[in-house]
């Protein structure tokens, strides 16, 4: 299965009003200066959730993280008002008064795991050997989006992103990978596949691992396919435990310039995730 489309496939995008900076310009930030404290800023607001506008973030390092939870649309409105008011955080919509329900977000420092370092604990070793689990590709991608979605303050993934996300499914650019247990899914997790990084979004579970074996069968999947980088935005305890790190913004930005155009194809046959250990036995 072929993982990349041409940019010009998804249409005219909302980013294009916007310079894309040169992340080797180490005199600019490498998206658009905010305010003194970038890294926590949003680099745009506004626009929509169709593909133009989602790839066109997407190739440009930019991912939506929606004020899902109206008390944090008032904080996010209080934070960074004043800086879409003058122009410091661009207005995708020029044409309707901003409101920051829909930020777009570039962090600094940012979360990656590079292909081939992901780290399998002694327990989740211990789980592909004995489970009796399988993966597939792109076989249940609404659920998995739908797996992830969660019903509290940090809900992001709106109805509204699903949707989208189930657009760029569609359209060849948003993945899945699933976990099961039988014929029941059991995990998995999704992202948007640029070129040589997968910028993964979400992942979930209902049975203990299941959402580590994904990332594990994610990471070997996309490394045979020539895959350099998943990005995990933000590293968090689960991740840092799977081996992800931080790396400067503008780092990250040189990588998915160089590797955006690539063109790869993902093996998406039912595999046994037995398999992601039969080289590791006997490490610890």
């Amino acid at each position: 299965m072929a993982l990349t489309r041409l940019p010009e496939q998804a249409g005219p995008s909302s980013w294009d009003s916007l310079p894309e900076t040169d992340p080797d310009d180490p005199t600019v930030s490498p998206v658009v200066e905010v305010s003194p404290v970038v890294e926590v800023s949003p680099v745009a607001v506004g626009g929509d959730l169709i593909p133009a506008t989602l790839v066109g973030a997407y190739r440009r390092g930019i991912f939506p993280w929606p004020a899902g939870d109206p008390v944090v649309a008032r904080d996010m409105s209080r934070r960074f008002g004043a800086a879409v008011a003058d122009g410091r955080i661009p207005n995708l919509s020029p044409d309707r008064p901003a409101t920051l329900d829909l930020p777009w977000w570039c962090p600094d420092p940012r979360g990656v795991l590079p292909v081939g370092a992901v780290h399998m604990s002694r327990s989740l070793r211990k789980r592909l050997r004995t489970c009796g689990w399988t993966t597939t590709v792109d076989q249940a991608f609404s659920e998995v989006v739908r797996g992830c979605h969660r019903d509290d303050e940090y809900a992001w993934i709106t109805p509204g992103l699903v949707d989208a996300y189930v657009e760029l499914h569609l359209l060849g650019w948003a993945h899945s990978i699933e976990v099961w247990d039988g014929d029941e899914l059991v995990g998995g997790l999704f992202g948007v596949f640029v070129g040589g990084v997968c910028m993964a979004e979400s992942m979930f579970h209902t049975h203990t691992d299941a959402s580590k074996v994904a990332m594990v069968d994610c990471d070997a999947r996309f490394g045979q396919a020539g895959g350099r980088l998943i990005d995990v935005q933000i590293v968090t305890a689960h991740t840092r435990s799977m081996g992800a790190v931080e790396i400067p913004r503008r780092s990250f930005l040189t990588i998915l310039r160089e590797a955006r155009d690539a063109e790869l194809r993902l093996v998406c046959d039912r595999l046994p995730v037995s398999r992601l250990v039969q080289s590791e036995a006997g490490t610890s």
